[in-house]
């Protein structure tokens, strides 16, 4: 039986597994950081990362429900690999946490770039990284798809939250957030909270693959 708690709840593993993911070291973050700094093309950057997530979460969610509906056995398989997945997601974010480095971005000295040379970069930051598709398709796409009913769109909604937060938060608070993220204590903190909230996702995607196979 669905319901408003069902919906919150869904919503809510959304989100928190969508921070999980984004909220990490990488050339995309790099690149908003850099942008941000620079105040350069910052709408049409962030817009295209919450975008891209967006949409990838979308097709994942209903491409896995189209598979799953039909394929029990599948989607048992695709949740207790998502529940291992997550464990193992922490374990490194908490092994980060015990050897944190900074987000490192490029100064804003330099001529302004031309808005296509930079959506093209940022183009191939998010859409040629391969762990895009396995961690938004797949992995978010999956444990969405097994949301009952309507809950799985809330699901999908709590991720784009994540995303529009953010990218947002990253490029249009850079000035602020830079000298916080120059400095290895602050992602030690943030990997240490990543850690748990993937290990407390892990979790509740095993008990939910524990009840899909305890309903065959």
């Amino acid at each position: 039986m669905t319901g408003l708690p069902s919906y919150l709840s869904a919503f809510t593993a959304g989100l928190g597994l969508c921070f999980g993911l984004i909220v990490a070291i990488g050339a995309q973050n790099a690149f908003v950081l850099r942008q941000g700094l620079r105040r350069e093309h910052l709408l049409p950057v962030v817009l295209f990362c919450f975008g891209a997530d967006t949409l990838l979460v979308l097709a994942g969610v209903a491409g896995m429900a189209r598979v799953l509906a039909n394929r029990p056995t599948l989607a048992i398989t695709l949740a207790a690999g998502g529940a291992v997945f997550l464990f193992a997601y922490a374990a490194l974010a908490l092994r980060r946490a015990w050897r944190p480095h900074a987000l490192q971005a490029q100064g804003t000295a330099g001529l302004r770039a031309p808005l296509k040379t930079v959506m093209l970069q940022l183009a191939a930051f998010t859409l040629l990284n391969p762990h895009v598709y396995l961690d938004t398709v797949v992995l978010i796409g999956s444990v969405g798809a097994a949301q009952p009913g309507a809950a799985k769109w809330f699901f999908a909604a709590g991720t784009a939250l994540a995303s529009l937060v953010w990218f947002s938060a990253l490029g249009f608070g850079a000035r602020f957030l830079a000298p916080w993220l120059a400095r290895p204590g602050a992602w030690r903190w943030l990997d240490a909270g990543v850690g748990l909230v993937m290990a407390v996702l892990g979790g509740v995607v095993a008990r939910q693959a524990w009840s899909l196979l305890s309903s065959q």
